[in-house]
């Protein structure tokens, strides 16, 4: 640092040349064959009027699915307190179980649901909604109609999957 700006002072320029790259101004360090500046690709934003119908059609497919979400915990059978006086048989309550395993799953997978619906309104909200999370392209509008919810592109979701 110190070298740089006797160079400076010298009236030289402020970049320096070492072994492995270039001293830039902004005190980083860059290898020669690299590029700086990588262009970052070109961002198309959906116009308002297309994004109206897609986040009304999410925003109510989320209220749905929180409404349903009740409907299964209000069936859950460990949410019966009078369960905890009840001495029934070893068969009931191994029914109870898996009625118990069954709601949790089905909830858990409403979660996910929800989680990935509130994901893609806050996209369009800043946005970057139909710009995949990974690699920053564009997914393709065949996949934002049959999956609005969708915040990766087929090449991501697959690499995720494996």
């Amino acid at each position: 640092m110190a070298g740089r700006l006797a160079d400076s002072r010298r009236g030289r320029s402020s970049l320096r040349q070492s072994r492995t790259g270039v001293w830039h101004q902004d005190g980083y360090m860059a290898k020669k064959n690299k590029k700086i500046n990588k262009q970052k690709p070109a961002m198309i934003r959906y116009p308002e009027e297309v994004l109206r119908p897609v986040k009304q059609y999410l925003s109510s497919r989320l209220f749905g699915l929180e409404k349903r979400k009740k409907q299964f915990s209000s069936e859950d059978p460990f949410a019966d307190v009078s369960r905890l006086n009840d001495n029934a048989a070893i068969d009931a309550d191994a029914a109870e179980r898996v009625g118990h395993m069954r709601v949790s799953a089905v909830k858990q997978t409403l979660d996910r649901s929800m989680i990935q619906i509130r994901k893609a309104l806050t996209q369009i909200k800043i946005g970057r909604y139909g710009v995949c999370e990974s690699c920053g392209k564009m997914i393709d509008t065949d996949r934002l109609m049959i999956m609005p919810e969708t915040t990766w592109c087929v090449d991501c979701e697959k690499k995720r999957e494996k």
